[in-house]
């Protein structure tokens, strides 16, 4: 294995933070949460938000690559769906929005 398990977390949340568009200094919002070998050439890496249940799981090969199809997750009911974002930039916020309602 050519990466790991650290910097597999660390292209993952570099990943998001391209796919969204974030600016540098949301960066520090995201954490890992988990990031497990699975077979021998990939890792499946949990991202989330501090004091947030989402979570976006993604696939980050030896290469470094991720996989574009990622896969984010939200217990939060859709009724519900902006009721715990209010102590968040707006920024954040947003991008919670929009992964939500596409779920």
């Amino acid at each position: 294995m050519l990466l790991t398990s650290t910097e597999a977390g660390k292209i993952a949340i570099e990943f998001i933070m391209l796919e969204w568009s974030i600016p540098d200094e949301y960066q520090d919002w995201f954490s890992v949460i988990n990031s497990r070998l699975l077979g021998v050439s990939w890792y499946v890496v949990e991202v989330g938000i501090d004091g947030l249940p989402d979570r976006w799981y993604i696939q980050v090969y030896d290469t470094g690559d991720c996989d574009p199809n990622y896969t984010f997750d939200s217990p939060i009911p859709s009724e519900e769906k902006l009721s715990d974002l209010q102590e968040l930039p707006e920024f954040i916020a947003e991008v919670l929005i929009s992964e939500r309602n596409v779920r």
